[in-house]
């Protein structure tokens, strides 16, 4: 069983930044893709960013150039680092792990950006 803790979220002003944080525990193949979707109030959830074990990233359009997602093999952990943030990146973020036993998604975490 494949268990993901999320912590990072909060509030924050428009402009300012944001790290999300996800930590994977369990048996877990060691060729796998972590990442993020959100959630945005009344909206379906998308793909936010991915980076497989390889190193290789993948972002939505909305995304680049503003968040960064990184990841700690040694720790099983996958960051986001959310800049530049505005009101339209509010939601709830959920981290995602795929294995070839299986898709995983945390809890999710809230993001609240004001202007």
């Amino acid at each position: 069983q494949v268990e993901l803790v999320e912590s990072g979220g909060g509030s924050v002003q428009a402009g300012g930044s944001l790290r999300l944080s996800c930590a994977f525990s369990g048996s877990i193949f060691s060729y796998n893709i972590m990442g993020w979707y959100r959630q945005a109030p009344g909206k379906q959830r998308e793909r936010v960013a991915h980076v497989s074990s390889s190193g290789t990233t993948t972002y939505a359009d909305s995304v680049k150039g503003r968040f960064t997602i990184s990841r700690d093999n040694t720790k099983n952990t996958v960051y986001l680092q959310m800049n530049s943030l505005s009101p339209e990146d509010t939601g709830v973020y959920y981290c995602n792990l795929i294995d070839k036993r299986g898709n995983y998604t945390g809890q999710g975490t809230l993001v609240t950006v004001s202007s």
